[in-house]
């Protein structure tokens, strides 16, 4: 692992765009794409640059199940709002959320990522080391999947609803070994919260109880991560 320390996470989104420009420099073509407020300053310097993604594909990690692409809370909303809408790509998959069959659906993002394999995929990380919906527990070999959201999840979501039983249950996301076949994977993590997770994925054990920890088995991962989030790492990076 590669791993960058920064003052903040807008010097660390001025770090991830340069990771981007140096991808789309050298050939890359498919990106695979985060949601959540990680990612949001290295996509604010992607829209502020003149990168050109009209020729790309993108591929996002996951999407809730049952919201439609225009439901402001959908990953599809979110991509359009910070993204999409200023750097439109050739083409951008995601989940369809109103699949009528998950298990087809499922199959369908298995054959999506498998045509357009990852050049570059962005992650943020969980406090409990958790790396799209891929909660502890999660095999190594799984990829896109039907996930129960945890509970936490569910009541973190909740403020975002009027109404409890509208919070989703469930979201598809691409699996570890989906992640895993990506040519370079970039990981942001902000704040003094995401410590504990940061350095059991650096210094750690690979464990099934902290998914990101499987990154270390990957051969080309650059992490991004402030003061704060690198605060009980051991090392010297």
């Amino acid at each position: 692992m590669k791993v960058l320390i920064v003052k903040s996470d807008v010097e660390g989104g001025k770090e991830g765009y340069k990771v981007f420009a140096d991808e789309k420099k050298n050939g890359a073509k498919v990106f695979g794409l985060a949601t959540g407020s990680t990612p949001v300053t290295t996509y604010k310097e992607i829209v502020a640059s003149d990168l050109d993604f009209s020729n790309d594909t993108s591929v996002n990690l996951d999407e809730y199940v049952g919201m439609s692409g225009d439901n402001e809370q959908s990953y599809r909303y979110f991509m359009q709002s910070h993204l999409f809408d200023f750097k439109p790509f050739k083409e951008s998959f995601l989940p369809n959320g109103l699949a009528e069959n998950p298990d087809e659906e499922v199959k369908r993002y298995d054959k999506v990522i498998d045509e357009h394999p990852i050049d570059l995929q962005i992650l943020g990380i969980g406090r409990n080391g958790h790396i799209g919906f891929n909660e502890p527990g999660t095999s190594r070999d799984v990829t896109t999947h039907k996930v129960p959201l945890t509970q936490s999840t569910i009541d973190a979501n909740a403020r975002f609803f009027e109404r409890e039983e509208d919070v989703p249950k469930f979201a598809y996301s691409m699996g570890l070994a989906s992640i895993m076949k990506s040519k370079h994977i970039i990981l942001e993590a902000f704040g003094a919260e995401k410590a504990d997770a940061v350095k059991g994925m650096i210094e750690g054990p690979d464990t099934v109880d902290l998914p990101a920890s499987i990154l270390q088995n990957h051969p080309n991962v650059t992490v991004i991560i402030d003061e704060a989030a690198a605060s009980k790492l051991e090392g010297k990076y």
